[in-house]
């Protein structure tokens, strides 16, 4: 009995001793660069970018039966060498994140006649997705469904200049299902592509073929728009956000920790927030003010 007690007092004490050694080993972990000086460096990439590379934009003026609508960006050299920059058709906008104010640049082919997504909106597109060498890391010739807020603010960030660009285009005004339950969309959805520095994309943390601070490229076509109601209580999410400051997270009535675009009763008086506003037939909301106090029912605690 002594020596078993013995022998697994020592082997504990081997188990620690490892443990200290691994945990003396491993690296320190590097920390983020400055955004600041990371987007100076974006910048100018980015702009070398623009001026060395064109778009197909011949085959949008003049497109051919059963054209597919697809960018194609390529190089201006060789039998292209007279091919118009694509600094020449890009536009700009400031998206600020991170208390950093970076510049990203739209490509407008068509800005679509369907509704618009609100930011916290779900689209339905394809997309590619390059890096500034051409190579591809990400594509969808299927269309998908995306919610725009998962790439929005500090929160479950992935790329939050999405968000900002989403917003400018339009999906299709319709589409019809054929025979072979396919579904072809009217032509008049919205089509782009943007070109994002590295602080609204991945920064430090790119995944797969992704190197940390790579500026990116993605063309798209925007098909769909549905209305977000995160919490299924009957107002769409960006309603929710009571300052403005496109930010749900923000905004959270009852102090319970959950925001109000996730919690279905926003006022913490237990009756839930749908069963405080009317939703009429054509959709369209209503907010009662039991006590005339000037604040709804749904964010009044005093008012049931």
């Amino acid at each position: 009995m002594r020596l078993s007690r013995f022998f697994l007092t020592g082997m504990l004490l081997a188990v620690t001793a490892i443990s200290c050694k691994n945990d003396d080993d491993q690296p320190e972990p590097i920390p983020d660069r400055d955004r600041n000086e990371v987007e100076e460096e974006d910048q100018k990439a980015l702009a070398e970018y623009l001026d060395t590379h064109f778009y197909n934009y011949e085959d949008f003026e003049d497109p051919v039966e059963g054209f597919n609508y697809n960018i194609v960006i390529d190089t201006i050299a060789g039998s292209n060498a007279d091919k118009t920059p694509l600094s020449e058709f890009v536009t700009t906008k400031t998206f600020t994140f991170e208390e950093v104010d970076y510049k990203l640049y739209i490509l407008t082919i068509r800005e679509g006649e369907g509704e618009r997504p609100k930011f916290s909106d779900d689209i339905y597109f394809t997309y590619r997705g390059e890096l500034l060498n051409r190579e591809m890391f990400d594509s969808s010739v299927v269309p998908i469904w995306l919610n725009l807020y998962r790439f929005y603010g500090n929160k479950d960030v992935s790329i939050p200049g999405y968000q900002s660009v989403m917003t400018e285009f339009g999906g299709s005004t319709g589409y019809e299902i054929n025979p072979d339950n396919s579904v072809s969309w009217n032509d008049d959805y919205g089509i782009g592509a943007v070109f994002l520095p590295s602080g609204i994309a991945y920064f430090s943390e790119g995944p797969g073929l992704i190197p940390a601070y790579s500026p990116l490229v993605f063309t798209f076509k925007l098909l769909g728009v549905n209305e977000a109601d995160h919490d299924g209580d009957g107002i769409p999410s960006w309603m929710e956000d009571l300052n403005d400051n496109g930010d749900l997270y923000d905004d959270d009535t009852d102090g319970d920790g959950t925001p109000n675009f996730l919690d279905p009763d926003d006022d913490g008086d237990r009756y839930p927030t749908r069963e405080e506003i009317i939703i009429h037939e054509d959709g369209t909301l209503e907010f009662p003010d039991s006590n005339n106090d000037g604040t709804p029912d749904y964010l009044d605690p005093d008012s049931f």
